[in-house]
Formats: C-alpha cells, sequence, structure tokens
C-alpha cells in the first residue's frame, strides 16, 4: 500500500495520545469516587460495574478515528479486478517434433484440441488471434472474436521444419501495435507460446524477442509440451526410416518467460496442457490496478464511529463512555 499525502498519517500520533489522556481521566474518576465512598460499599450501590464492556465503545471510536487518518492520507492499492478487453494472441509450435507421440495422440494434436477448449474458458468478448511457426513465423488467424473461425485456423495446422520461437514471439508481441483498436480489437494483452524445444532457425534471438514483448508491456507465457522421451519417424532415401529423439528442452521457453514477464508451465500430458490452459485462462481474465481507496477507509470510518458512538449512547447514555 502507498499513500498520496503520506505527511497526513503524523496525526496518527493523535490516537496513542487519546488512549493516554483516557487512561489519565479514568484514573482521576476512580480516585475522585473513592473520595466519597468505600470500594468495599460499592457493590451495594451500583447493580454491577460495566467492567470491560465500557472499552468496547472507545476501542471503536478510536478504530474508526484513525481508519479516518488513514483515508486522508489517500492511500493506494494494487488490486485484481476483472479485465475488460484483452487481445490474446496463441503461438503454436509446428516443427517436426511436435509430431511425437509421447504427448497423446500426439504433442501437437494435444495442443490444438486443448487451444480449442481454451477459447471456451476465456470470455467471448476477448479477441484471439492465431501464430503457427516452424521454419517460419506467420499469421494463421488475426484478432478476432470468432471462435469458429479461430478453431478451423488451429485444425489447419500441419508439422514442418525449423521452430523459429524468436521469431514468433517477436511476431505475436507486435501483432497489431501499429494499427489502431478496430471493432474492439485492442493490442496483443498477452502471448501464449506452445512448444516443445528450443529455437532452431528463425531470424530473431529468442531472448531477444522476449525484451522487446516486455518493452511493449506485453508478457509471453510459455507451456513446454512433451516429455524427455519424444521420439519422430522420419522418411529416408530407398523407402527407409529412421527414429529420431526429439527431448522437449525447457531452456528457451524458460528464458523467454522470465525475461518477458510471463510463466512458464510444463504438460507432459494433454490433461496437464488443459489444465495449463484453465490456469491461463484465470489469469488472462483478471489485471492488477492501482486504486486510490480512500473511500473505502472512510466508509469504514463511518461506520466505526457511529458504532462506537451508538454502543456507547445504548450503554451509558452518553455518546463516550
Amino acid at each position: 500500500m502507498s499513500f498520496a499525502r503520506p505527511l497526513a498519517l503524523v496525526a496518527l500520533v493523535a490516537v496513542p495520545l487519546l488512549v493516554a489522556a483516557w487512561v489519565v481521566l479514568e484514573r482521576r474518576r476512580r480516585a475522585g469516587a473513592a473520595r466519597f465512598a468505600s470500594p468495599a460499599l460499592l457493590p451495594n450501590l451500583v447493580d454491577r460495574a460495566p467492567g470491560r464492556l465500557r472499552l468496547v465503545p472507545a476501542a471503536l471510536l478510536l478504530l474508526g478515528l484513525t481508519a479516518l487518518i488513514v483515508g486522508m492520507a489517500k492511500p493506494h492499492a494494487t488490486l485484481t479486478v476483472p479485465r475488460k478487453d484483452a487481445t490474446v494472441v496463441l503461438a503454436i509450435d509446428t516443427s517436426r517434433s511436435m509430431g511425437a507421440e509421447d504427448v497423446s495422440p500426439s504433442r501437437l494434436f494435444a495442443a490444438v484440441a486443448t487451444a480449442s477448449r481454451f477459447l471456451d474458458e476465456i470470455p467471448s468478448r476477448y479477441s484471439v488471434a492465431l501464430v503457427g511457426f516452424g521454419s517460419n513465423a506467420f499469421v494463421a488467424v488475426p484478432p478476432t472474436r470468432d471462435r469458429d473461425l479461430l478453431r478451423h485456423g488451429l485444425s489447419e495446422l500441419k508439422t514442418g521444419e525449423g521452430t523459429a520461437i524468436g521469431d514468433a514471439v517477436l511476431l505475436a508481441a507486435r501483432l497489431g501495435q501499429s494499427q489502431k483498436a478496430a471493432d474492439g480489437v485492442v493490442p496483443p494483452t498477452a502471448v501464449l507460446v506452445i512448444s516443445d524445444g528450443a529455437r532452431d532457425g528463425g531470424r530473431t534471438a529468442p531472448l531477444a524477442a522476449a525484451k522487446k514483448a516486455k518493452a511493449l508491456h506485453v508478457p509471453v507465457s510459455t507451456v513446454l509440451v512433451g516429455t524427455p522421451n519424444g521420439v519422430v519417424t522420419a522418411k529416408l532415401v530407398g523407402g527407409y526410416t529412421e527414429q529420431i529423439r526429439v527431448p522437449a528442452s525447457p531452456g528457451t521457453l524458460q528464458q523467454i518467460a522470465t525475461t518477458s514477464g510471463g510463466t512458464f508451465y510444463r504438460a507432459r500430458t494433454a490433461t496437464a496442457l488443459a489444465a495449463v490452459y484453465r490456469t491461463l485462462a484465470t489469469r488472462i481474465g483478471h489485471t492488477t490496478q492501482d486504486r486510490q481507496i480512500t473511500d473505502l477507509f472512510a466508509a469504514g470510518a463511518i461506520v466505526l464511529l457511529l458504532a462506537g458512538a451508538a454502543l456507547s449512547a445504548f450503554w451509558f447514555r452518553r455518546v463516550l463512555p
């Protein structure tokens, strides 16, 4: 929490001073009462002593005063609020290694299928774009709210060669940045990169792309799909085939997420990948804002002051106990 007028907090010194003054007055009142009657006879003069009950209204009044002073300092707090508009860019790796079947039925199929369900997890008012990347990065579907169009774009993704992951991050982060918002579409709010490994080709280094995304205030979250046991089959001349090990490699994806301000996830199964998408949908649907919360402290102060005064008047027939 921060304060626009921190010097106003100096007035909080009045609270302990009031407590000290109340204690002094209470002792004087007891001393004065003792001069007119013996303490042993007091039970015969009053039905019961208020005891600690009389401290409740005073405590409420002091708390109300404290809240009022803090409110005068114009406090600010970082609050999580629902996001009204957003554009999410899904960047999906279409390299040959995404054909590995260690994530059933294949890494790419699992990524596409769960991405389709992800579209149902985020609000319909959000725009979504689809970027594919193999030997180069390309916009498969520009930002749109048309979920059917996006699902069609997902179904058209096929495995190829290369992993131009740096180009994909840069393309996704810049998507729509140079254009004015149209049809309610805003520049990218977040980028989700689904891949199984490190860079293989492309013109832009992943770290440079992540730094550019951070400069554009676009966090890039990354999802590592696959296990260390991934294998793909390649056809050779003469009708022969070759099995190539393609273990999932987290290093590059972790670097991108950390540098850009996103989050890194692992998904070894299709179920785990679906859970990651649900988590991301929840995070994307909310944002943090710095808000002045003076009104909350003012309202709380009024409630506490009125409650303290009302209890004091009801129990002791006076505002101050």
